[in-house]
């Protein structure tokens, strides 16, 4: 389970290192049915793409612990769900996004519960105590 933790996480770390840059790079021509007009959301869409980054920098320094930091991790498949969340939100509130946020969506609400598995996992095979750095 060590091994599957510590490949997921450094997926998912440098997954969102990319996607950040690509958004800081990209702005809003980087979203599909976006549009490619608004400062405003060209802006939002940046720096939210800086803040992706700094996730996906997480996600690195949690899994390149030794070991593995099993809180960090549930704290950020924590924050991955809560994305999820706010997605299904949005899809009651104003309808069905392009079809690639469905895509996103699905993930979202899929790995956060594999993560919570591969932590208690390393936690049980470490004799850690559930939720304590392991």
């Amino acid at each position: 389970m060590t091994a599957a933790l510590k490949w997921l996480s450094l997926l998912m770390g440098y997954a969102c290192v990319a996607i950040g840059i690509f958004h800081i790079v990209a702005g809003i021509d980087g979203i599909p049915d976006m549009g490619s007009d608004g400062a405003t959301a060209d802006s939002q869409t940046r720096f939210f793409g800086a803040i992706f980054l700094g996730y996906g920098l997480a996600w690195l320094w949690a899994a390149r612990r030794d070991p593995i930091d099993t809180t960090a991790i549930r704290w950020l498949a924590g924050i991955f769900a809560l994305g999820a969340f706010g997605r299904v939100v949005s899809i009651a509130v104003h309808g069905w996004p392009h079809w690639f946020q469905l895509v996103l969506t699905a993930i979202e609400v899929a790995l956060p519960p594999v993560w919570f598995w591969l932590a208690a996992g390393q936690d049980r095979t470490s004799n850690q105590p559930v939720g304590q750095p392991g």
